[in-house]
């Protein structure tokens, strides 16, 4: 398997022996890319078996491509057959909010590609209708399966010296008082700290052109809705290759 050359760091956060950790970037909506990856763990655990085989989805399923929907289903059955962990990005709050909360929500959601979303669940709003209106009909179009899948998304987790979270980390702040927004949203104070967050940490919500490995961080979202590039990494001990 080959090594992207962005490889070499001097962090050496281990995993637990016996056990790999597959994560896999920012989707939206790329249900094709998805399939591909899945494929490709898939052939990866038979080729190279090992006790434990875990699967991280760092967030950002859904909005600006063409099958939020589709993504959602591939999620659901892959957290049920194969124990995947599936944590939550900015772009699922949004639905949630605007699905469970607030329709007003509606605008904003849009503006981060919402529509695409709502037009994978057949839902196609008309200039005449109300946010409410939308909401009524998302909520009629939502499957019970994908309602049950969004109850099931973490914020964070832990395995060995890594943290997987979808956007990052306030620096200075121990893991047990990070604010849930900074998880989803955070940006320029965690891209632009070299601080040790004692857990290395792996993420996504700001594309990349590659992954971008480095001391203390990896983000692995390579902007796949646009680019066509689903970047999945497998971590073993203290490697980490690009899938």
């Amino acid at each position: 398997m080959p090594r992207h050359p962005s490889h070499q760091r001097r962090n050496k956060a281990t995993l637990p022996p016996d056990t790999r950790i597959y994560a896999i970037g920012d989707i939206h909506g790329r249900a094709d890319l998805l399939q591909d990856v899945i494929a490709r763990i898939d052939e990866d655990i038979h080729r190279r078996p090992i006790a434990f085989a875990g699967e991280v989805y760092v967030g950002d399923y859904i909005d600006r491509g063409a099958d939020s929907k589709g993504v959602i289903d591939l999620l659901a059955a892959r957290l049920v057959q194969n124990h995947a962990i599936c944590l939550r990005g900015n772009h699922e709050a949004l639905m949630e909010e605007f699905l469970y909360d607030n329709p007003a929500a509606l605008d904003g959601w849009r503006q981060l590609g919402g529509l695409a979303t709502l037009m994978s669940y057949g839902v196609a709003p008309t200039r005449g209708e109300t946010a409410e209106q939308v909401q009524h009909a998302f909520c009629a179009a939502f499957p019970t399966a994908h309602q049950l899948f969004l109850r099931c998304l973490r914020n964070n987790v832990r395995c060995g010296d890594f943290l997987f979270v979808h956007a990052g980390v306030r620096p200075g702040v121990s893991l047990n008082a990070q604010n849930p927004n900074d998880l989803m949203w955070i940006r320029d104070e965690f891209l632009n700290s070299a601080a040790d967050h004692g857990l290395y940490v792996v993420h996504g919500h700001t594309p990349v052109p590659h992954a971008d490995i480095r001391d203390n961080r990896i983000n692995i979202d390579t902007g796949a809705w646009r680019s066509g590039v689903l970047t999945c990494i497998a971590i073993e001990g203290t490697d980490i290759i690009i899938l």
